[in-house]
């Protein structure tokens, strides 16, 4: 036996520490399942296998904004690192994919802020739960994090700060469903632990909601955002159809 990281270095012919950066990444499987712990023992004939990573595609531009598609797996910074020129205005958690938004002129930052703070933008996520959703649903209790090597939410009505997230359903496949989501804040991972904190765990997410052999990532997807005079729009990608759903 073995650690994880070790093996696939040696298998890969990188450094230890790039190894130890595709498994944190979530990139990495062994046997077919996500690796998540890059110091766990595993066997010296495991078989990895590293996913290909798409860069962030540009859906929009001009000398105020810039609007991308980003994929899963690609954390926000290594976004903005793409792009010398412009900074994030708003993030998306790792294995969140969809509208991300980077700002180019100054002026127009501090415009879009106040539309953040003022909650003025409309943020519409699509997601696949475990459990059925057959109608609107309304969660509206406070959230608090605590931030470390990786921030962990929890509904905390004492200390935590408003979060409104509102549900409709798309469509119901056995105990699955898709759904539309619009969010009125932005807590650190709100629409996951507000999903969770109902019965409606997110499919794919090893945090909060449900493991799934089908993917190996969060299926949540920054699908429309609108601030200022200006709307975005992301297609969903692939793995939102594995799961007997259309359109």
């Amino acid at each position: 036996m073995e650690k994880a990281y070790k093996l696939l270095a040696i298998q890969e012919g990188i450094s230890n520490k790039k190894a130890k950066e595709l498994i944190d990444k979530g990139i990495v499987s062994v046997n077919g399942k996500k690796l998540v712990v890059a110091r766990g023992l595993l066997k010296e004939d495991s078989s990895f296998k590293i996913k290909d990573i798409a860069s962030a595609k540009v859906i929009y531009e001009d000398d105020n904004i810039i609007a991308v598609n980003k994929p899963a797996f690609l954390n926000a910074s290594e976004v903005e690192d793409s792009f010398f020129e412009a900074t994030l205005l708003n993030r998306l958690d790792k294995e969140t994919s969809g509208v991300m938004l980077l700002v180019k002129d100054e002026t127009f930052r501090k415009k879009a802020i106040k539309e953040y703070k003022q909650n003025k933008v409309y943020k519409e996520y699509v997601a696949i739960v475990e459990g059925k959703v057959v109608q609107e649903i309304i969660i509206d209790t406070p959230i608090s994090t605590i931030k470390g090597k990786s921030a962990r939410s929890r509904i905390d009505e004492k200390f935590g700060k408003p979060a409104l997230t509102k549900v409709y359903p798309y469509l119901v496949e056995g105990n699955k469903s898709k759904i539309k989501i619009v969010i009125e804040n932005g807590r650190t991972h709100q629409i996951r632990v507000h999903l969770e904190s109902i019965g409606l765990p997110i499919i794919g997410d090893l945090q909060y909601g449900k493991p799934s052999s089908q993917v190996q990532r969060v299926m949540l997807h920054s699908k429309i955002t609108r601030i200022l005079d200006y709307e975005f729009e992301a297609k969903e990608p692939k793995e939102f159809f594995h799961f007997g759903f259309e359109g």
